[in-house]
C-alpha cells in the first residue's frame, strides 16, 4: 500500500500564515493606492497614482499582512455567523489600527494616518466606520479568500513550497530590516543624532529623508518643540 504524502502546509501552520501575510501585505498595498486614486479623482478630477506600502521596495503594506495573520488566528479556526465575524473583525481591526499608530508615533515619531476630523473618530488613530470596514474585510477573508488560499498553498509540491516560501521571508525580512532601519535612523536624524557608526553613515547616505518620502508618501514627521 502505498504512503500517503502530507500535503505542504497543510492546517493552520508557520508557513500558511506566511501566505496568508503575504497576500495580505500586497492586497493592501494596491487597496490603499486604488483607493487614493478614486477620492483623489473624486475631489480634483484628475488620476494620479501615489505610492501607499509599508517598505520601500516592493507593493509590501506589513500592517494590512499582520492584520490578516490576526483575523485568520483568532476567527478562522472555527465556524461563526456573518455578523460576529464583522463583529469581532471590527474589534480586532479597530484595535489593531490604533495600537500601531501608537507604537509608530511613540518609536518613530512619525504618522501615516490621521483621523481626528473623521466621523466617530478614536483619538485620531482609527475610526468607528473604519472598524467595520476591517469587520466586513475579515468575513471575506474568512469565508473566502483564506479558502482560496489556503488551497492554493497546499496544491505546491512540498519541496518547491519550502523553498519559494524560505526564499520570500529571507527576501521580505531584508526588505523590512532595510527599511524600518531607515525609518529608525531618520527620527534619530531629524533629533539632531549624529550617525556613531558604519550603519548609520550608510543609512544616510542612501536613504535620506527625500528617498523615504518617496515610498513613504503619507507619512509626517511630528514636530516636538524643544
Amino acid at each position: 500500500m502505498k504512503k500517503e504524502t502530507k500535503k505542504f502546509a497543510e492546517g493552520m501552520c508557520f508557513y500558511k500564515l506566511f501566505w496568508i501575510f503575504f497576500f495580505g501585505c500586497i492586497f493592501g498595498a494596491y487597496y490603499e493606492e486604488i483607493l487614493n486614486l478614486v477620492i483623489h479623482y473624486h475631489y480634483h478630477r484628475e488620476f494620479v497614482w501615489q505610492l501607499r506600502r509599508g517598505v520601500i521596495y516592493g507593493p509590501i503594506s506589513p500592517i494590512y499582512g499582520m492584520g490578516a495573520v490576526l483575523i485568520i488566528g483568532v476567527l478562522g479556526r472555527k465556524e461563526r455567523s456573518d455578523w460576529k465575524t464583522i463583529l469581532y473583525g471590527a474589534v480586532l481591526g479597530g484595535s489593531f489600527e490604533y495600537i500601531i499608530s501608537f507604537l509608530q508615533e511613540t518609536f518613530l515619531g512619525t504618522v501615516s494616518w490621521d483621523y481626528t476630523n473623521e466621523f466617530l473618530n478614536i483619538n485620531g488613530r482609527t475610526t468607528i466606520p473604519y472598524a467595520l470596514v476591517w469587520g466586513l474585510l475579515s468575513l471575506a477573508l474568512v469565508k473566502i479568500f483564506y479558502p482560496t488560499i489556503s488551497s492554493i498553498v497546499e496544491s505546491l509540491p512540498k519541496k518547491f513550497g519550502r523553498f519559494l516560501t524560505q526564499t520570500l521571508i529571507i527576501l521580505l525580512a531584508l526588505d523590512f530590516i532595510v527599511s524600518w532601519g531607515a525609518l529608525f535612523r531618520q527620527t534619530f536624524r531629524h533629533n539632531g543624532y549624529t550617525p556613531v557608526s558604519i550603519i548609520g553613515e550608510f543609512f544616510d547616505k542612501y536613504y535620506p529623508d527625500e528617498v523615504l518620502k518617496e515610498s513613504y508618501t503619507n507619512m509626517v514627521i511630528i514636530e516636538v518643540e524643544k
